[in-house]
Parts: C-alpha cells; structure tokens; sequence
C-alpha cells in the first residue's frame, strides 16, 4: 500500500520508542497546560480586566485557533520535507514565551495578541509530531502510539487546571501564566537534543531522500479521499463540542455552583479554587488519561479487520458524550454534574488514537504532515475557533431572559448538537474509507 511504503523518511525502529513517544507526549501536554490554564483562571481574569463572555471566547477560541490554522498547513509543508524535530522544539519554545506574556497583559488587547502568540506556536507541533510517530512505528501499532501521544490532551489538562488552581490562590492569575509558560522553553532545548529524526538516518548517497510532493498534487491526493473530509469535519463538530464547554468549566462552576463548591472545598480545608481546580482538574486530566488509553486499545483492535475499524470508535462515542455533556450543564448540583461531566470525558476521550491513526493510515508517507495540518485546520478553525465564541455569544445573548447563570448553564448543553453531527460524519466516513484505502494502492 502507498502509505505503508517504507522509504528514507519512513524507516522505522523494531521496537516501539516509548522513550522518544514520551517526550512527544509531554510535549504536547504543555501544549494542553498552556491552553487549559485559562479556563480556571477565566473569572479572576475577567474581573480583572473588565471582559466579556464573548472576549473570553475569543482569547480561549478564535484568537489563539485563527492563527493556529492559518500557520498549520505552511508548517506542515516544511515538516513534509525538513527537521520534524527542529520545528517542534522551536514551536515549544515559542508558544511558552508567549504563555508567559499573558501574564503581562494589562488589557484584552494585550492578552488577545499574546494569545494569538500562542497559537502561532502551537500550529508548528502537532502536524510534525504525528508524522514523526507514524515514521517511528508500523501500522499495527499506530492507534496505541497516536493515543500516546494524545494523553498529552488530559495530562496538559489535569497539570493545567490543578496548577492554575494553586496558583490562582496563592500567588494570582498572572503569576499562574508566567509559572506555566517558563518550562516549555527548557523542555525545547531537551527535545532538540534528544529526539531522533529518522530521515537523518535513513538518508545516504545511497538512499537519497524522496522526493517532496508538489503542493498541487498533495492538495489533489487530499481531494480525492471524501472519508478523510468527513473525518475531519466529523473531528471539528467533536470539538466544537468539547472546547465549547471546556472554555466555560471554571466559569460554570464559578457562577452557577458557588454554595456547592465552597461546601465541598471547606470539607477538604482548601480554598474553592483549590478544590475546583483539583476536581477538574482529575476530572478531565485522569479521567480522560484512561478514556484515551482504552480508545488507543480499541483503535488498533477494532482496525484488525480494516481501517474502517478506524471510525467505529468516533461514530459511537460522540453519539454517547453528547447527552452527558449536557447533563454536566444542567445539573442542579455539583455532584451530579461532576459525574455527568467524568462520562462525557471518558467517552470523548476514547477518540483520540482512532481519528489521528485513521487519517495516517489513510493518506500517502509524503503527505502525513500536510494531511495532519488540513485536519487540524478543519478541526480547529470550526471547532476550537467557534465553538467558545458559540457558548460566549449564546450566554450572553440568553442571559437578560434567563439571567447569567441559568443563560451560561444553557449555552453549554447545546453543544450536543454538533457532538451527535459528528457521529453521523464519522459513520460514514467508515462506508468510503476501505474504498479510498484502495484508491492508494492501485
């Protein structure tokens, strides 16, 4: 098959490199910590700077998703051809920086630019990471490896939400953004020197290194492939869902559950940031840690039989996570909504190894990078841009009849829409992907 073909740039180690696997997850949990921190500190920050739900949104959303996919796909051009590895240390160290600045921001307009900052960064690192597993490891063992390198998602989560919570109680929110974006620039010098490039290896007088896919050809292979469009769109209405409440936790729990959570936090002796963030912070973090371990599990065993195994596990959790995720907004106390909200994420969670390992299974070893990047630019540009500034704008249009909380509480619950959406798009993705599986090979 075209995308299994082992060339210079794709030869792999005999063994899985749980070494160089972890680095990558940890990277990409700063990743996650200097996206999740915002949500505990949304409230303290809003007051703060005198913002709106809607500019929430937009610094947790749109500002910092825009540039994130706008820079994606040039990015993965040069990932396709050049020092994977390179590109994501200087990544790593470049949104840290500007995690650091948010700290110093004295108004929206600084925090929105130092957001944006942050996403520039960040576009440089996934698209480059995922092709640089899929180089390290064969085709059987893809879904595990990708949702290894997606517990990045809940452990950037759980270190984010608890750390910011700490933080915020102690020292504010703006030593919370310096504290967290510092060690990102060491961990990039790590990476530089110790992650290893396959193509530096497999490259000789010998074996000359393949060569690079015109864009127009890379663009025309992609057109060509409707299940990986419908996976991709079925990946962004995931998000929409997902971001779209999780811009909003802290504030949820802030605004609509203050008795509730005060009472809880004074049982454990901690101050109510502490507990939230803490709760949250297991919540999304530990819970989503075993979602995605399962997901990479079931990944590689429902794919035994084909690559539609692939779509089953999207297809079904979605259509799982959408009414939990809804629950976890109306529910009228915290318990209650803490366990909504632990199903939900457990069951999203269960996505991550078999959509990343769909696609690069899918798709030709030259163009792993650049197919990674157009999805995360589907993804992102729908669902991380849009769905805050959904839940902002939705809270704020719903709150002079419903009042603030109860207009908050509502906004959140219809994210399951676009959650059950992306069921059906993952359903049929998995009735074309074995015939455009085939297209490859012919």
């Amino acid at each position: 098959m075209t995308s299994d073909t082992i060339t210079p740039d794709t030869a792999r180690p005999a063994s899985m490199p749980y070494g160089a696997l972890f680095l990558l997850m940890t990277v990409y949990a700063f990743n996650m910590l200097d996206r999740q921190i915002v949500t505990i500190l949304v409230e303290p920050m809003k007051a703060d700077l005198g913002l709106a739900d809607w500019q929430i949104g937009m610094i947790s959303g749109l500002a910092f998703a825009l540039f994130y996919t706008l820079l994606g796909i040039p990015l993965a051009r040069i990932a396709d051809r050049g020092n994977r590895v390179g590109m994501i240390a200087i990544a790593l160290a470049v949104w840290s920086g500007f995690t650091a600045l948010c700290g110093l921001a004295r108004n929206f307009t600084e925090l929105l630019l130092a957001r944006i900052g942050v996403g520039v960064g960040e576009a440089g690192c996934t698209p480059a990471a995922h092709s640089l597993i899929t180089d390290y490891v064969p085709r059987e063992q893809r879904g595990r490896a990708l949702a290894l390198y997606s517990l990045g998602v809940p452990v950037g989560s759980l270190a984010g939400l608890v750390l910011g919570g700490i933080l915020l109680a102690t020292l504010g929110w703006r030593a919370a953004f310096l504290i967290a974006g510092v060690p990102g620039i060491l961990l990039a010098i790590i990476v530089w020197f110790t992650l290893d490039e396959p193509r530096k290896r497999a490259i000789t007088p010998q074996t000359p290194a393949a060569p690079h896919m015109p864009l127009g050809q890379v663009l025309a292979t992609l057109r060509g492939l409707p299940s990986f469009w419908l996976i991709s769109f079925g990946t962004a209405m995931g998000a929409f869902g997902y971001y779209g409440q999780a811009s909003f936790f802290g504030s949820l729990y802030m605004r609509t559950h203050v008795a509730g959570i005060d009472a809880l936090a004074a049982s454990w002796g901690v101050p109510s940031t502490v507990f939230l963030g803490l709760s949250l912070g297991l919540i999304v973090g530990f819970v989503g840690m075993v979602g995605t371990f399962v997901g990479g599990q079931l990944a590689d065993r429902a794919a035994r039989r084909g690559i539609r195994g692939y779509t089953l596990v999207p297809s079904t959790s979605l259509v799982i996570a959408a009414p939990l995720f809804a629950g976890a907004a109306l529910a009228p106390t915290v318990s209650l909504s803490f366990a909504f909200l632990s199903g939900a994420i457990f069951v999203h969670a269960l996505n991550y190894g078999s959509v990343f390992a769909s696609v690069q299974t899918l798709v030709p070893a030259r163009v792993r990078a650049m197919a990674a990047a157009v999805q995360l630019f589907v993804t992102n540009a729908i669902g991380l841009a849009l769905g805050p500034l959904f839940v902002g704008i939705a809270s704020d249009l719903l709150a002079p009849s419903l009042g603030s909380e109860q207009g908050l509480r509502v906004a959140m619950a219809l994210v399951a829409l676009p959650l059950a959406i992306g069921s059906l798009l993952f359903w049929l993705a998995g009735r074309r992907i074995e015939a455009d599986e085939a297209k490859q090979g012919a």
